[in-house]
């Protein structure tokens, strides 16, 4: 039958192998080049790492892809266009790796970023101190041994065709390298098929991570199961320059947005407002709220005393840091039109009204190996422009413990005028719990202080880590308190959302991102400890205002509309501002619907 319709099933078979034939050398360098960065560069400090176990069967369905395209090309101009590969995958590739050398991280987005506003000087200094004969007996030097061997292997074979065209060959019978082929044909057959077996789910998800149209899509697409692995330094790069693409385009509308701030008058009713910003804060671990251990005596001790209110219903609109901060930050509400890069962000307005702002983060500051996460929630306030237009005065570096934020503030008070907005944004209780205190000072809970059978030891110790984490925050934010004792202040405390710490089933810790939310999952990551501390002189001076606090205490909040909050203790007029959600007004909407993570209202979970 095949003779009739002259198809011979070898020829067929030996076409798959084909790609690799007329690319060998290609395919061989170039998949001894991903095995080594996949081998070589582990997430150091993730405890266990290990290379990402399906690197092989992946580097042969993408370098065989590669090799298709190119077998298809004419021989003159495959032979620059493999040229123009090699140069491109070994710089990027070495690159990436150097990264890991210098900086314990492979390309990053933030990475790409820096390089993108690095001038000719500062890359010549980078260059000087960084590149020596250790970059070269490090991890580094494998890529470049492996270049050395690829370029020997060039010239040899280069000599040798030279010579073969000079030699007498025997003959040798057609069939024997059709059969040859063939047989390499299935051998290519049987590794795509059980390649594409294993690697299809990281494809999809790779495709739907270059596929979003915002930042904040991008990080909530990390979260998802399964997570996308970008294997390959090619692709951290084409992922990093997708990402800065992104970033740009809400940049640009918030430079834009400049034009929508009108102020019309300010009384400054607060001259200093104190916005303090904590981290992975579940609300039912605090003494405040109900708590059996006694893991916020000072607030407690305040609230006793009359200069702390507790607001008892209040929710995060996400479980990601960095959408919380861009909700809290913008004029935009969840349910108004646009994105909240469409709206001015509120340390803006305040400082055309006349305010003085300070931003001390211990989170946000550029880090060559910060994660997408931290480069989707700093990337604004990180931008050069924009951070002078929000900003007067800020911290340039980070710390351990949160008790360097107070160190920073301190420092940076001299500063301070006349009317000041202070944003100190703690690190808080973000995991890992352990390395949130000081362990030889303020380690108060034991694991065996808790009675819960049903929790292994090492949960056990998560738990008694997490309750010392808070106990310390309890210390900072109490300390931020007494910088303001004797002046006519407010301090408003706030974390940017809660977390799962193994509060019945399942007995999770952090955040279940790809669960369906209901009143379980609302309660122990969106639900949040939200609280207002007047001085003395506030109390004194401002009878009214902390009157209506004290009547706000039970009003139904979300923190995505907290700026209207802060006009009023501004006492900034401005066509920004609506009554409807400031939740001191009379006029506050007591009904407005709480939209969780965009899709789930609050308000109509089952308790």
């Amino acid at each position: 039958m095949f003779k009739r319709l002259k198809i011979n099933p070898l020829n067929w078979l030996g076409y798959l192998f084909a790609p690799i034939q007329k690319n060998s050398a290609f395919f061989v360098f170039m998949f001894a080049l991903g095995w080594i960065c996949t081998q070589l560069e582990i997430t150091l400090h993730l405890k266990g790492a290990h290379p990402y176990e399906l690197s092989a069967p992946e580097l042969f369905i993408d370098i065989y892809a590669v090799c298709v395209v190119l077998a298809l090309i004419p021989r003159k101009v495959r032979y620059w266009i493999r040229a123009l590969l090699y140069v491109v995958l070994y710089s990027v590739a070495l690159v990436d790796m150097f990264c890991y050398v210098k900086f314990e991280s492979t390309l990053t987005p933030t990475m790409l970023m820096l390089f993108g506003e690095t001038n000719q000087k500062e890359s010549q200094e980078f260059l000087s101190t960084y590149l020596g004969w250790d970059v070269i007996t490090s991890n580094v030097g494998w890529i470049l041994l492996l270049m050395l061997v690829h370029i020997l292997w060039t010239i040899l074979r280069s000599v040798f065709c030279k010579m073969r065209k000079r030699m007498i060959l025997p003959k040798v019978n057609p069939m024997v390298p059709m059969v040859c082929k063939a047989l390499f044909g299935m051998v290519v057959a049987w590794g795509l098929y059980s390649s594409w077996s294993e690697c299809k789910n990281n494809k999809d998800a790779i495709y739907q991570l270059m596929t979003k149209q915002t930042l904040g899509e991008v990080e909530h697409q990390l979260t998802l199961q399964p997570k996308a692995e970008l294997y390959l330094p090619i692709y951290r790069l084409v992922f990093s320059a997708y990402a800065n693409k992104l970033a740009s385009k809400q940049l640009d509308k918030l430079i834009l947005s400049k034009d929508k701030i009108q102020i019309d008058s300010c009384s400054y009713r607060v001259p200093n407002i104190v916005l303090v910003i904590g981290e992975s804060y579940n609300k039912h671990h605090s003494q405040l709220y109900g708590y059996k251990m006694p893991t916020t005596p000072r607030q407690v001790a305040m609230a006793q005393e009359g200069s702390l209110v507790p607001f008892s219903d209040v929710v995060a609109p996400w479980n990601l840091t960095s959408y919380v901060f861009k909700d809290i930050l913008s004029f935009y509400a969840v349910g108004d039109k646009g994105e909240w890069c469409d709206y001015p962000l509120f340390p803006e307005v305040f400082r055309k009204a006349g305010y003085h702002v300070t931003f001390i983060t211990n989170q946000f500051q550029s880090k060559a190996g910060e994660a997408v996460y931290d480069f989707s929630g700093g990337f604004f306030l990180n931008n050069p422009e924009l951070s002078k237009r929000l900003f007067d005065t800020r911290n340039n570096k980070l710390h351990r413990f949160d008790d360097g934020v107070l160190k920073e503030y301190d420092n940076l008070k001299k500063n301070n005028k006349e009317h000041n907005l202070i944003i100190l944004h703690l690190m808080g209780s973000h995991f890992s719990y352990a390395y949130r205190y000081p362990q030889k000072t303020d380690k108060h809970f034991l694991p065996e202080m808790y009675n819960r059978p049903e929790l292994k030891a090492n949960q056990l110790k998560m738990l008694a880590d997490y309750d010392n984490s808070l106990l310390y925050n309890d210390s900072i934010v109490h300390a931020i308190t007494q910088r303001f004792v004797d002046q006519d202040a407010v301090v408003i405390y706030m974390p940017d959302h809660a977390e799962e710490m193994l509060d019945g089933k399942p007995y999770a810790y952090g955040r279940m991102h790809g669960a369906t939310i209901d009143y379980r999952l609302a309660r122990n990551e969106m639900e949040i400890p939200f609280w207002i501390w007047g001085s003395p002189k506030y109390r004194e001076l401002h009878p009214y205002g902390w009157e209506a606090i004290q009547a706000a205490k039970d009003r139904p909040m979300m923190t995505d509309i907290l700026p209207h909050l802060l006009l009023y203790f501004g006492g900034i007029s401005t066509p920004l501002y609506r009554p409807e959600y400031d939740v001191v007004n009379p006029k506050y909407n007591l009904k407005r619907p709480r939209i969780l993570k965009g899709e789930t209202d609050y308000n109509k979970l089952k308790k």
